[in-house]
């Protein structure tokens, strides 16, 4: 390899870093605004977004996140969004692999109809069902309550997405010792399937996650009381609360973003080695 060669790789490669260090650094840019606004006094917190002390906190302390303790029960908040997320993310976990492995490593009737059905319904918007679905719960009395919040969310296309491109990817030898032991379905996919699966039960549980613990649109349309409210439509309700405090405010959702940071630092190390295998890089 000559001088020139090396040179060239090296130049490149620090090209890419730099790259993906500035891509880094504009979606940082928010959230460590959110974080030096979140101990900033109230009236420094819009003064100082011209210029680099809006990414420090100046005069720094914690009586915004004190106001937000105060101003509103948010303890019972998080306790919503907590229960309602965690029951989606484990009941869909239990729901959407075991239909993941129906799809990819079982055979029956209507399989390659059924799964058709399951892709047409990944490409169609929330929205576009969001208020007939309102009008069904509505009519069952689930309005104002957690299943309301749960049960809609339970199935998902694209999680019996994920889960069949990542079964169908296992190899089956495993599967055809276990038949020779007499396993039947049951038992091969508790222990062999699951197992083999860590990876993507933390894709899928990460997605789920991130999408039901910022869920807006359904819980501001079930809910009208503060019982049952998740952070999201609190923080909602909250910035409208008078006076005004942007400070206070930013503290909230420093509150909310806390435990999605949680979550992906936990799952990190299945999530990045299931990316390839889940079919997320494509």
């Amino acid at each position: 390899m000559t001088h020139s060669t090396i040179h060239v790789r090296r130049t490149k490669t620090a090209l890419t870093y730099l790259l993906l260090t500035t891509v880094a650094a504009l979606f940082a840019a928010p959230l460590l605004f959110m974080i030096a606004a979140s101990f900033k006094p109230d009236e420094r917190v819009l003064t100082d977004g011209s210029s680099w002390r809006a990414l420090w906190p100046v005069q720094a302390s914690v009586d915004n996140y004190a106001d937000v303790f105060a101003r509103v029960d948010f303890v019972q908040y998080l306790l919503n969004s907590l229960l309602v997320t965690t029951a989606v993310v484990l009941f869909g976990l239990a729901v959407n692999s075991m239909a993941g492995y129906a799809f990819a490593r079982l055979e029956w009737r209507g399989r390659r109809l059924a799964f058709a059905g399951v892709l047409m319904v990944l490409i169609l918007p929330f929205e576009a069902i969001a208020v007939p679905l309102f009008y069904q719960v509505t009519s069952w009395g689930w309005r104002d309550s957690y299943h309301v919040q749960i049960v809609p969310f339970i199935a998902s296309a694209l999680s019996i997405y994920l889960f069949y491109t990542f079964f169908a990817a296992l190899p089956r030898e495993l599967e055809e010792a276990a038949r020779v032991d007499g396993a039947g379905p049951w038992r091969i996919y508790l222990r062999i399937i699951i197992p083999a699966s860590k990876p993507a039960f933390a894709t899928v549980a990460i997605l789920t996650f991130l999408t039901q613990w910022g869920s807006f649109l359904w819980p501001v349309m079930v809910t009208s009381g503060e019982t049952y409210r998740p952070l999201p439509v609190a923080i909602s309700s909250f910035k409208t609360l008078p006076p005004l405090q942007w400070g206070d405010t930013m503290a909230f959702g420093v509150l909310m973003v806390i435990p999605v940071l949680l979550v992906f630092l936990f799952f990190q190390r299945w999530f990045i080695s299931s990316v390839a295998a889940t079919g997320l890089k494509g």
